[in-house]
C-alpha cells in the first residue's frame, strides 16, 4: 500500500511539472505583453471591434475594470437563473430560480467560490448550465489569473506606474489559454465516457426491473474549466463522485492534474518574469513539500480505518465509507488534498465519511487561506502575503531593511499583508 501510494504521489507530481513547465512558457507572454505571433492580427481586429485600448493602466484603472466586469457577470447570471423557465433548452421544463436562490448561485459563481445550495441535475436547464455558469467558471478563473499578472508586474519591473491592460488580459486568458485547455480536456474526458449531449432525461429500467432516470446533459464541457479554472460547481449533485463526469481512474487523474496545472504554472512564469528562476522554484517547493505532507496524511489515516469501529467488532482496515470503489482510497485521498489546497469545490468523496485525521487536513488547507497551489491566481497571490511575512520577520532578526526582488517591505506594506491575512 505505501509503495502504490508513493508511485501515485510521485507520478502525479512528475506529469504536473512537465506540463507546468511547457504551459509556463505561454504565460510569460501574456504578462510580458508579448502577442503571440500567429494571433497578433486576430487580437488587432478583435481590440478595435471591442474598442479595447493597448495602453497599460495604473492600479486604480485596472481594480475598476475587474470590479465593474464581475458586476455585469453578477447581473447577467442573476437574471438567466430567474429567467430559465422562459429560455431555451430546458427539456425538464425547470422553473427560475427565486431571487435570493439565484443571487447567492451569482456571487458564488461569479468570485470563483462555486458553492452551490441546490442539486444541478433537479434545478439548473442546460442553457443555465451552459452560459450562466460555465461561461463564469471561465471569467471568475481569468479574473483570478489577471490580478496574479498584475501583481507579478509590480514586483518584477522596476519602476511601477502601470500593471497591464485587464481587457487584453481578460481577453487572452480566456481566448488563449483557458478555452484551448478546456476544449483538449473535454474531449478527452468525452473520449472516457463523460456525457456530452442535449438530450432530455432517459428513463431504464434496471436489472433489478426498477425504473430509473438518468440525467443527461452538456456536462464535459463544463468539467473541463470546472476544473482547469478551480471552480468545483458540479453539474451534477454528486460532483466529480457522478460516473457522468468522472466515469475511470484516468479521468480521475487527468482532473487532479487540471485543477494544480495554472497554479504551478504561474511559480514557474514568476520566476521567469522576475529573471530569478529560483524564486518560482522556491515557491513551487515549499507549496509541493506541504501538499505532499497533507495528501500522504489523508492516505494513512483513511487506509488505517476507524478504531472506534474495531472495538465494537466490526473490520475497519479500510475506511471506504462515502468513498467510489473505482477510485479506491489512495486516488481518493490524494483528490481529497489537491481539492482543498487549491480552493477547488470539486470532490470525488464526501469528505464528511473522512476519519478524524483525514477531515483535519482539508479543513486546515482551507483554514491557511488555500495558498498550496490554491486556485487559479488566487493561491499565487496568497502565498506571496506569506513570502512577504517571512521576508519582513528575517530582515528584522539579522538587522537590516527588508527587501524583496530589491523592492522594500515596510511599515506600510506589513500592515497590508497583515490586513490581507486576516481577511
Amino acid at each position: 500500500m505505501a509503495a502504490n501510494a508513493f508511485l501515485l504521489i510521485a507520478g502525479f507530481l512528475i506529469v504536473l511539472l512537465i506540463a507546468t513547465k511547457l504551459l509556463s512558457n505561454l504565460l510569460v507572454c501574456f504578462i510580458d505583453g508579448t502577442p503571440l505571433p500567429v494571433l497578433r492580427r486576430v487580437e488587432g481586429v478583435l481590440w478595435r471591434f471591442a474598442g479595447i485600448g493597448r495602453d497599460e493602466m495604473r492600479w486604480q484603472g485596472y481594480l475598476t475594470a475587474l470590479l465593474l466586469f464581475n458586476a455585469l457577470g453578477l447581473i447577467f447570471l442573476t437574471a438567466i437563473l430567474m429567467l430559465q423557465a422562459d429560455l431555451p433548452l430546458n427539456p425538464r421544463h425547470f422553473p427560475g430560480m427565486s431571487w435570493d436562490l439565484a443571487l447567492n448561485t451569482a456571487v458564488s459563481f461569479v468570485t470563483n467560490t462555486n458553492w452551490q445550495s441546490y442539486s444541478g441535475e433537479s434545478a439548473v436547464s442546460y442553457f443555465s448550465q451552459m452560459a450562466g455558469l460555465t461561461v463564469q467558471n471561465f471569467l471568475s478563473a481569468a479574473t483570478g489569473i489577471a490580478v496574479a499578472f498584475a501583481l507579478i508586474r509590480a514586483l518584477c519591473r522596476r519602476s511601477v506606474q502601470t500593471l497591464g491592460n485587464a481587457w487584453a488580459d481578460l481577453t487572452r486568458i480566456t481566448l488563449w489559454l483557458l478555452l484551448p485547455l478546456s476544449v483538449i480536456i473535454a474531449l478527452f474526458f468525452i473520449s472516457q465516457g463523460v456525457i456530452q449531449n442535449f438530450h432530455d432525461y432517459q428513463t431504464i429500467i434496471t436489472p433489478e426491473g426498477v425504473q430509473q432516470v438518468l440525467p443527461m446533459g452538456p456536462v464535459a464541457s463544463q468539467e473541463a474549466i470546472k476544473l482547469l479554472g478551480t471552480n468545483g460547481g458540479g453539474f451534477f449533485g454528486a460532483n466529480s463522485a457522478h460516473p457522468f463526469e468522472n466515469p475511470t481512474a484516468l479521468t480521475n487523474f487527468v482532473q487532479m492534474l487540471a485543477i494544480f496545472l495554472i497554479p504551478a504554472a504561474l511559480c514557474f512564469a514568476f520566476g521567469r518574469c522576475a529573471g530569478n528562476p529560483g524564486q518560482g522554484r522556491a515557491l513551487l517547493a515549499a507549496m509541493t513539500i506541504v501538499f505532499v505532507a497533507a495528501a500522504v496524511a489523508v492516505m494513512w489515516s483513511e487506509t488505517h480505518g476507524n478504531p472506534a469501529f474495531a472495538g465494537m467488532g466490526i473490520d475497519s482496515t479500510f475506511n471506504m465509507e462515502g468513498k467510489e470503489s473505482r477510485f479506491g482510497i489512495l486516488a481518493t485521498g490524494l483528490f481529497v488534498a489537491v481539492t482543498t489546497a487549491a480552493s477547488c469545490g470539486a470532490v470525488n468523496s464526501m469528505h464528511d465519511s473522512l476519519t478524524p485525521l483525514g477531515g483535519l487536513v482539508p479543513l486546515w488547507l482551507m483554514q491557511i487561506g488555500e495558498v498550496i497551489f490554491g486556485g487559479v491566481g488566487a493561491g499565487f497571490y496568497g502565498m506571496m502575503l506569506f513570502v512577504f511575512l517571512a521576508v519582513f520577520i528575517a530582515g528584522l532578526m539579522i538587522g537590516r531593511t527588508p527587501e524583496y526582488l530589491s523592492k522594500k517591505i515596510e511599515v506600510r506594506e506589513m500592515k497590508l499583508t497583515a490586513l490581507a491575512i486576516l481577511v
